[in-house]
């Protein structure tokens, strides 16, 4: 359903980093941005030493401000929130809605973090993420950003959850034949996706669903039940009917046709009764004529004894 899925889900598959994470991620940042740092400065100046002091000064302040500040910047822009620190600790930078960041978030961030993490040592970045409910610093405050786990343990899906053994059978007498399959789906859904979901969001959503199907079957939520475990209930309930029904409409053994060894099928008993030959009268094979010695009985009676032939009917 488009409702769990763009709706809803992208905001419910966000799951925000916390501090340690995103600690170590901008400490391997700093360490790369440092050293490529200190890498073209070496090269700079020994490039640049017939420069005068102020110069060099300012060649060394446009150094600092490209490789610190622009380099985290372009990075982030380029790989849609994804620094060297953060996918190396399977983080990235979002929007609020969940989108990718793009030029000005970026900006934002890395002209904040200039002052919350460099000149502060971090310690305005730290405290600001202590303090927020989603651990975001001033940076993703002001740019609207939040940064997340990219890598999460895989669940484990497409399995429902089983009800309560208290409300096995309790909605045996419910009629659920006016509730549409698409909410059939979404109830399902929910159900093999709830131990993934925020707990306030899948809450709200379970009650949704249980009052959308509570208003299809015309009886109410019974009181003190969960809406989870409602929606369990009655998904199982409904696929015992299922399976029920199919079980009782498949064919006994003693009804199904026999087949012959060509794959024809062989007619039943009824059938074969009218192909059944009519019983007719005994046949007799013809005795063969008598031997030489019993011919004489013939000549003397005059008459040919019987050979037991019948003519057919």
């Amino acid at each position: 359903m488009s409702e769990l899925v763009t709706g809803e889900a992208v905001a419910l598959e966000l799951r925000p980093a916390k501090l340690p994470s995103r600690a170590l991620a901008v400490l391997l940042d700093l360490a790369v941005a440092v050293v490529a740092y200190i890498v073209v400065t070496i090269g700079v100046v020994a490039a640049t030493a017939s420069l005068d002091e102020a110069a060099q000064a300012a060649l060394s302040v446009a150094l600092f401000v490209l490789l610190l500040v622009g380099g985290p910047i372009a990075v982030e822009t380029l790989s849609h929130g994804r620094s060297l620190g953060k996918l190396a600790c399977g983080l990235r930078v979002v929007r609020d809605d969940g989108g990718p960041i793009r030029f000005r978030h970026a900006l934002v961030r890395g002209l904040i973090g200039v002052i919350e993490i460099l000149l502060t040592l971090g310690v305005v970045a730290v405290v600001a993420s202590l303090v927020s409910a989603r651990g975001r610093r001033l940076g993703d405050v002001f740019a609207g950003t939040l940064v997340v786990r990219e890598r999460v343990p895989e669940a484990r899906t497409g399995f429902v959850p089983p009800p309560p053994p208290w409300l096995a059978g309790r909605f045996s007498a419910l009629d659920l034949s006016a509730v549409p399959d698409g909410l059939w789906l979404s109830v399902r859904q929910y159900l093999t996706r709830m131990q993934t979901l925020d707990p306030q969001v899948g809450w709200s959503m379970a009650q949704r669903l249980a009052t959308e199907v509570a208003a299809r079957t015309g009886a109410p939520v019974p009181p003190g039940v969960p809406p989870a475990a409602y929606l369990a209930a009655v998904l199982h309930e409904r696929q015992t009917r299922e399976a029920r029904r199919a079980f009782a409409a498949a064919p006994s053994a003693g009804d199904r046709p026999s087949v012959a060894p060509s794959g024809m099928p062989t007619p039943g008993p009824q059938e074969a009764s009218r192909y059944r030959p009519e019983p007719s009268e005994p046949y007799h094979p013809v005795s063969q004529d008598p031997p030489a010695g019993d011919r004489s009985a013939e000549d003397r009676s005059g008459t040919r004894p019987s050979t037991g032939f019948v003519p057919p009917a």
